[in-house]
């Protein structure tokens, strides 16, 4: 039994996998850029989502927003009161966006109407890792709220990311944090390689260097 569960979920990440370089084909055709936002809830995806579409939007930017989430319409709508063209999507019950859930929100869009797609993945830390959507980068942001041990409690989502943010750091002090313990963690874990990119959403901290290294 063990055996047919391993050979079930290999192939459907095999089947994700394949759906998720149809969907960066399809994107690149467009000439879009796509980051998939991952990070628990109340990490501040949804506000750091909004503040990088405010910017580009202010160049000409033509983005776009797909707001991932198991039901409701909460970050849709915040989206959508900010300025920016969003579409929902529920999972239902699941824990995690896939590749075939945004095959089939882009089929709601007009692509050649955007120049970014951001994706903001369901709030869970362990998950979405497993479950590449097709995009261009993909980042994680937790935030100082969430204590000092998450790079240590959930590794895989660190080491299936372009970027790693670490977003509140406006409110360390306040909620008795000390960044530069998970900004250790997260070098130690990627041997050094990457550095986890400290943010601000309030105060616009790091949020130029964030627009950078995702090439925005």
């Amino acid at each position: 039994m063990h055996n047919v569960t391993v050979g079930m979920e290999y192939d459907v990440l095999k089947e994700n996998h394949r759906l998720a370089h149809a969907n960066y084909r399809l994107l690149k055709e467009h000439h879009i850029k796509s980051v998939d936002f991952m990070g628990s809830i109340g990490s501040g995806k949804t506000s750091l989502i909004i503040k990088l579409a405010e910017k580009l939007r202010a160049k000409g930017v033509r983005v776009c927003a797909v707001a991932g989430d198991v039901t409701g319409a909460d970050d849709f709508t915040r989206m959508e009161r900010s300025g920016m063209d969003a579409v929902n999507c529920n999972t239902g019950k699941e824990c995690h966006l896939d590749a075939h859930m945004v095959e089939h929100t882009l089929s709601q869009l007009d692509l050649g109407q955007y120049d970014v797609l951001f994706i903001e993945n369901v709030g869970n830390l362990v998950c979405p890792a497993d479950f590449p959507l097709g995009t261009d980068y993909r980042a994680v942001v937790i935030s100082t709220t969430e204590g000092d041990d998450m790079v240590r409690k959930h590794p895989d989502i660190f080491l299936h990311s372009d970027v790693a943010i670490l977003n509140k750091m406006d409110i360390t002090e306040a909620v008795g944090v000390d960044p530069a313990v998970i900004m250790s963690d997260y070098e130690r874990l990627t041997g050094g390689i990457k550095k986890m990119m400290p943010c601000s959403v309030k105060t616009d901290q790091g949020i130029d260097a964030i627009m950078e290294a995702l090439k925005l």
